[in-house]
């Protein structure tokens, strides 16, 4: 398990109540004795979001929390020959590995196909730092003058993922979502408020980057 996705936050639910917000090491613990205690499940199942997307996950802590001594014996086993398996030859092994473009993995850089008309490749290429360089210091530029944008588009985005998965039978839905698409705030918390307080308290959490301070 990688170290972003160890410190990934999730929250779990059990109907509408909140039981836990915590890094995902943490939720498959908690879904881990949720499970040993209630060997033939509970009555009302537990729903594990992820708090940047607001999309509902299906977690298999079983697989994510083996124990490394079976990790690896799976991973052996899945390297052993079988009877159907059939040698590479050194050539093609040779040639996969020629032809695999991975950048500067070093740097974090990965290379991948761009398609651009000729007039681009002539500009990109006059930039100092040549085509790569300049992509780079365009997307950054993009990146930094619609920050508060693609935050708001990605809340937006979360919220309603959220919405759809806890509060699509609730009085007002259809109305909250689109206060919530033209960002009108009031209108919003006017349709949410009669709802669970912690399906409200999620959806204020997940939110909040869209409304203006």
């Amino acid at each position: 398990m990688s170290t972003e996705t160890i410190t990934s936050r999730l929250t779990i639910f059990q109907g509408p109540q909140r039981l836990l917000q915590a890094d995902r090491l943490t939720v498959l613990r908690y879904l881990q004795n949720h499970d040993e205690l209630h060997p033939g499940g509970s009555a009302n199942p537990l729903w594990v979001f992820d708090d940047l997307s607001g999309l509902r996950l299906d977690l298999n802590w079983r697989a994510e929390l083996a124990p490394p001594a079976e990790a690896s014996a799976d991973n052996a086993d899945a390297s052993l020959p079988t009877a159907n398996s059939q040698p590479v030859p050194a050539d093609t092994a040779a040639h996969s590995r020629s032809t695999r473009t991975v950048g500067r993995p070093k740097l974090g850089v990965v290379s991948r196909e761009v398609t651009l008309l000729p007039r681009h490749w002539e500009w990109l290429n006059r930039q100092p730092g040549g085509a790569s360089a300049a992509l780079r210091r365009l997307i950054e530029d993009a990146r930094n003058a619609h920050a508060q944008q693609d935050s708001q588009r990605a809340a937006t985005e979360a919220t309603y993922q959220f919405m759809q998965a806890m509060a699509g039978d609730l009085p007002g839905f259809d109305e909250a979502c689109r206060a919530l698409f033209a960002h009108k705030q009031p209108a919003f918390l006017l349709q949410t408020q009669a709802w669970p307080d912690d399906v409200q308290a999620y959806l204020h959490q997940l939110s909040r980057p869209i409304w203006p301070v």
